[in-house]
């Protein structure tokens, strides 16, 4: 049997499709699994020893439908569900299985605040669509492998005060009312009692270095200066994870951090939250906010301005148990 897996992005939702991954490859004797991405996150997945063959795409489909069609699958899993992936699948004209998305619930409780979410993670639900082919989820959780050439030596890579342990923050996010607003990084690191490695992309390497100025002496801005993997490689090694509804959350639950978590206009009901990470996570938030949730996904600043669902969160709770 052959197989083809469609996700085509980010970090953490394909992250989160790693369970299917497992097992498909381990429940179904003798299977090839094929998996489709985009090319800018290609290297989520690269290591993964569970894939047989990765295909990856720049703008369009059309870049590698005519080498998708010779590959003949018997069965495509799509697990993005969206216009694209239903071109793919007519294009190549087998039989295909789409997992439910949550677009009329999640638009009840973004602009009704009323909840017909189902208590089901987006795992769980990804699993759902296997059903046909008698596929269930080994609640082993993520998975996350990280290519040797990018595992980090943390004894060489980092000063003596880290070498007792450390803590990631993770700065930025895919939107701004996700990310966690500098003032309150800035507490967390006041209420952190061991040194702190920032993590995040280029674009957040500015505010991490105002927060990294401000205590000198307990972090470290790894923002930009490190590839995914390598951060990845932080992640597998730290004590804990503080970190905003974010692909690295979903990395950190891969190897089974402590994961703190601060939600700002998403809510973990959308089915999205850390799947099953350390036994002392946490998740903070500000519930029964009337404008939260104000978006499935983000917006690039708070619609009313005051940005309450992150800038009330109280951080102190972050080492409460």
């Amino acid at each position: 049997m052959k197989i083809l897996i469609i996700r085509f992005s980010s970090i953490g939702d394909i992250v989160l499709t790693t369970p299917v991954i497992r097992c498909i490859k381990k429940q179904i004797q003798g299977v090839e699994v094929h998996y489709i991405t985009k090319q800018k996150f290609s290297s989520v997945i690269a290591s993964n020893p569970y894939i047989d063959k990765l295909y990856s795409i720049t703008d369009s489909t059309s870049e590698v439908i005519e080498q998708l069609k010779k590959e003949n699958y018997d069965y495509v899993i799509d697990l993005h569900h969206n216009l694209r992936t239903l071109q793919l699948k007519l294009a190549l004209g087998k039989k295909s299985f789409a997992f439910r998305k949550l677009n009329w619930e999640k638009m009840l409780m973004v602009y009704f605040k009323i909840n017909k979410l189902p208590k089901l993670h987006i795992v769980d639900r990804y699993f759902e669509t296997l059903v046909s082919i008698s596929v269930t989820n080994d609640h082993k959780g993520l998975d996350y492998f990280i290519p040797e050439k990018d595992i980090i030596n943390t004894q060489t890579y980092l000063p003596a005060q880290f070498q007792n342990g450390y803590e990631v923050l993770v700065v930025g996010g895919s939107y701004f009312t996700k990310q966690i607003p500098i003032n309150k990084l800035k507490e967390i690191c006041a209420h952190t009692s061991k040194p702190l490695i920032l993590l995040g992309g280029k674009d957040d390497a500015v505010i991490a270095e105002e927060v990294h100025q401000a205590y000198k002496y307990k972090t470290i801005n790894g923002c930009g200066m490190l590839n995914l993997n390598q951060s990845a490689s932080i992640i597998q090694q730290a004590d804990r994870v503080i970190t905003s509804d974010t692909g690295l959350m979903h990395i950190a639950a891969a190897f089974k951090k402590d994961i703190i978590s601060l939600w700002g206009n998403t809510i973990p009901e959308f089915g999205m939250s850390a799947y099953l990470p350390g036994k002392n996570s946490k998740v903070l938030e500000v519930k029964n906010l009337s404008c939260r949730p104000c978006s499935k996904l983000g917006h690039h600043s708070c619609p009313n301005k005051h940005f309450k669902c992150m800038n009330d969160i109280d951080v102190s709770e972050i080492n409460r148990d």
